[in-house]
């Protein structure tokens, strides 16, 4: 199973990116995956910032509410998240994730580095 993501960048504060994750070796589009992004800045322990089931509900860490969206895209086995209205606080290195809720299948991606700029 590789999770391969890609879309990280620098950006001013107020602006947006895209990031992907392209799975291989899982069909994302089997029930019970979960598909997710988390981040993790210097010094602080990685946390979750969304996460999509296999059938589309999302949830979000507060902070991102209204700002972030995490999609799916079964057919290219994809998982995307927008980004807008990015802050300084977001700067992080972001990694997709994808689990088997219940199992220890649970596999992550390399990281992409975001980092905004105030």
């Amino acid at each position: 199973v590789q999770l391969q993501a890609s879309g990280g960048g620098l950006v001013q504060a107020g602006g947006s990116l895209r990031l992907s994750c392209a799975a291989s070796g899982i069909s994302i589009r089997i029930n019970v995956i979960v598909m997710g992004w988390y981040r993790q800045a210097p010094g602080k322990e990685r946390e979750l910032v969304a996460v999509i089931t296999s059938g589309g509900i999302t949830n979000y860490v507060d902070s991102v509410k209204g700002r972030f969206t995490i999609s799916r895209d079964n057919a290219k086995n994809t998982v995307s998240l927008q980004m807008n209205s990015l802050k300084p606080e977001d700067t992080a290195v972001y990694y997709c994730n994808a689990r088997y809720p219940g199992t220890v299948r649970n596999y992550w991606g390399q990281g992409t580095q975001v980092t905004v700029s105030s």
